[in-house]
């Protein structure tokens, strides 16, 4: 037997924000809020394959970038519609050396935080 991931933890100046803007990123919902921060997940609980992201209130500056980043991609729309959408959402685009010719596109969260948009792994439905 092994085990899965079943949250991934980042430290945040505003933990609400942060939930809000990754609930529209990627149709969670909240699952527990406190103090401390706002944890979120699957709409069908937290039981289920795919992990909860949790943002603990953090005053702490950065130190650089972070060692890890989410990738995402679209499950009912191509990746320029999935772009356009994210970037309403509060993403911006970020520049780390990229050719231009990637098959993704690098966008940063409220708080900077990286992460990637890659190319839809279904056909949209």
């Amino acid at each position: 037997m092994a085990c899965r991931i079943t949250g991934l933890v980042l430290k945040s100046r505003d933990p609400e924000a942060l939930a809000r803007f990754w609930c529209e990123v990627l149709d969670f919902v909240v699952h527990a809020q406190e103090d401390e921060g706002v944890g979120i997940g699957p709409r069908e609980g937290a039981d289920g394959p795919q992990a909860e992201l949790v943002f603990l209130r953090s005053d702490e500056p950065r130190n650089g970038r972070l060692p890890l980043h989410i990738d995402v991609n679209a499950t009912d729309r191509d990746q320029d519609a999935e772009l356009e959408r994210l970037l309403a959402a509060g993403a911006e685009r970020v520049d780390i050396g990229q050719t231009g010719q990637e098959p993704w596109h690098v966008l940063a969260d409220p708080e900077g935080n990286e992460f990637c948009l890659l190319r839809p792994r279904v056909d949209p439905v």
